[in-house]
């Protein structure tokens, strides 16, 4: 088959596909944003004199100019409401750093092998994941289409850790390792909670409309109370289940009803004759 017939097949595809063609930011774009607001708060993770010294203002006139870069396609084009964006994110990221700090406390007096905080800027994977999500958070909650998800999963990719941009997530938020986390779009978190690698707060078997296609929409995930800990590859689903504050949940546990505040919950390993 010629190339020109390929290229007819595939536009054909194209037209019986219920999708939009538009030009997408570059997932280098999105880093791009990504990096400068991430040098804007934490200095120490500029690289080069030149750049760690930069002024916060000039940092932020970047972080603005390449925000509006990535957000135009996104939204069609729309450069009203493109401005409008820009304009409601922009005073939010002191409230992000703040959160952040927060979350940073948390991480240095939830792990014993962290010494400085530098080290956790600098190291820490779970880290990563939560400063992305914050960030992606904020653009979810200003109904920017696409780019939350592409935000998040740059962190998936590079950490294995997957936060829907959806997600409440408290303040002082700990991941320990990290690996294989998974919280999903409804998930709520309260303030002070630890997640360890390998949980999962997920949504049970879907409801499904008469024509069989699952239904969208509507409270599936977890909610944890706070001062919550999870161990290692507990699984939590439904969007029912509550666990109360300051509850336990121990590893390898599958849990799909609530838990009441306190209440500490082990896995116990059936036993075969």
């Amino acid at each position: 088959m010629e190339l020109r017939q390929i290229e007819k097949e595939i536009l054909k595809i194209y037209d019986s596909q219920e999708t939009t063609v538009r030009n997408f930011p570059t997932r280098d774009d999105v880093k791009g944003f990504l990096n400068e607001l991430r040098f804007l708060y934490f200095p120490v993770l500029a690289s080069g004199k030149e750049n760690a010294c930069r002024s916060a203002y000039k940092r932020l006139q970047s972080v603005q100019k390449r925000l509006k870069g990535i957000l135009l396609p996104v939204l069609a084009g729309d450069k009203v409401k493109t401005e409008q964006v820009v304009a409601e994110f922009m005073p939010r990221t002191t409230d992000v750093l703040k959160m952040l700090l927060k979350d940073l406390q948390a991480f240095y007096e939830g792990d014993p092998a962290a010494k400085t905080l530098d080290e956790i800027m600098l190291c820490y994977p779970g880290f990563y994941a939560v400063t992305l999500y914050r960030i992606a958070h904020e653009l979810f909650l200003l109904g920017v289409p696409y780019l939350p998800r592409m935000i998040t999963e740059i962190a998936h990719n590079k950490t294995g850790i997957d936060i829907h941009p959806g997600a409440k997530i408290g303040e002082y938020f700990f991941i320990d390792h990290g690996t294989g986390i998974v919280v999903g779009e409804t998930t709520e978190i309260g303030h002070h909670v630890r997640l360890y690698q390998g949980v999962t707060l997920g949504a049970k078997s879907f409801r499904l409309d008469e024509g069989g296609n699952p239904i969208k929409g509507g409270k599936r995930h977890p909610t944890i109370g706070n001062n919550v800990i999870i161990y290692a590859n507990a699984t939590i689903l439904g969007g029912d289940t509550v666990v109360g504050d300051g509850a336990v949940i121990g590893g390898n546990v599958w849990l799909t009803e609530s838990v009441d505040a306190g209440k500490i919950v082990y896995y116990n390993k059936e036993k075969r004759g």
